[in-house]
């Protein structure tokens, strides 16, 4: 592995997240985009679809007593890519865009859960909020790495790699360093249902193939897969605009688009977050002036392979600022969540 990665490497800005702003000027420019806003139930049965595949196809496996290579496959081609559309819709559902209500998109999520083995969906729905009002603020935002993940990984392939596969483990690692309170009675609830319901899909095959599935799909939809190279996609920054532009935020179009609902167009995501998945793409038609320009990626495959083998790319690849005077301790988290919710909404109605 690499020597330990200096701090210094990360860009240090003394402005806000730039998304609030562009969100203004996009709407005085289209107004019409406003048309896009809203929920979509009908995720809610691409969800179910979904898990209930992810379910059958566990069964088959432990019916078949398939054998390690076998699980592995099936994991690494069908499950990895089930997952990751779980994630995208749960994505959704964390800003309540299936439903109206919170409840009910709290508890589709806690449903999406169920291939994922690991229980973070509402604490994704948590820090995921925050993450959109304090994007780049070590203490808030969760999806900066820890000292730890950073020093692991280093520069070089080998140590990025380790790092991708053991990513169930250092995100909720990560998460005990912010300065967020971590469990609420519906994340209690994520927990013990998923729990429940990895013991009954146990019992129901009497074999542990399901868990074993489960476990490499939900690790390859965030890990070492084509597909995981979305979380380097949304942030990192790129050698070639890093002194220029310092672009923090990078949308995805390729065809994976199509299997990931619509998850890549995360520049359009993070600038109007009303608008569901579904309709994401019609944001970038009706406004190309905002988007055509920026820097965008094509293939996640090709951003795996240059985030490993690329040395300039390391996990601080990453804009960093400061918090705002008034935020502290925990409290943060609450204020992040209503502020993200509000100061958007105001931006989409002003």
């Amino acid at each position: 592995m690499s020597s330990k990665t200096d701090r210094l490497e990360y860009f240090q800005v003394d402005y806000i997240e730039p998304h609030l702003e562009r969100t203004k000027k996009i709407l005085q420019a289209h107004p019409e985009i406003r048309q896009l806003f809203g929920n979509t139930p009908t995720t809610a049965l691409w969800i179910l679809a979904i898990v209930g595949l992810q379910i059958a196809v566990a069964v088959g496996l432990a019916s078949a007593d398939a054998p390690w290579w076998a699980i592995l496959a099936a994991a690494y081609t069908v499950g990895a890519l089930c997952d990751h559309a779980l994630w995208a819709l749960i994505h959704d559902a964390s800003h309540n865009m299936v439903f109206k209500a919170q409840w009910p998109n709290k508890v589709i999520q806690i449903i999406a859960n169920f291939p994922i083995f690991f229980p973070g969906s509402i604490s994704f729905r948590h820090y995921h909020l925050i993450h959109h009002r304090h994007q780049g603020e070590p203490t808030l935002d969760a999806d900066l790495v820890s000292d730890t993940e950073a020093r692991v990984a280093g520069r070089g392939p080998i140590g990025k790699a380790i790092w991708f596969l053991l990513f169930p483990i250092w995100q909720p690692l990560r998460l005990r360093t912010l300065d967020v309170d971590f469990l609420d009675r519906w994340t209690a609830a994520n927990i013990l249902v998923q729990i429940s319901f990895l013991a009954a899909m146990t019992a129901a095959t009497g074999s542990w193939i399901p868990l074993v599935y489960f476990l490499l799909s939900g690790t390859f939809a965030v890990g070492l897969h084509p597909v995981g190279a979305r979380w380097i996609q949304e942030h990192y920054i790129l050698p070639e605009v890093a002194d220029t532009t310092r672009q923090e935020t990078y949308s995805y179009y390729g065809p994976m688009n199509r299997l990931a609902f619509n998850v890549g167009f995360h520049n359009e995501h993070h600038d109007v977050m009303m608008v569901p998945w579904s309709r994401l793409p019609q944001v970038k038609a009706m406004a190309p002036e905002f988007y055509d320009s920026l820097v965008s990626h094509q293939s996640w495959t090709r951003l795996l392979f240059r985030f490993l083998f690329d040395r300039r790319m390391t996990l601080r690849s990453r804009v960093i600022r400061h918090r705002k005077q008034g935020m502290r301790g925990k409290s943060a988290a609450a204020v992040g969540i209503a502020a993200a919710n509000t100061e958007t909404l105001a931006a989409h109605t002003s």
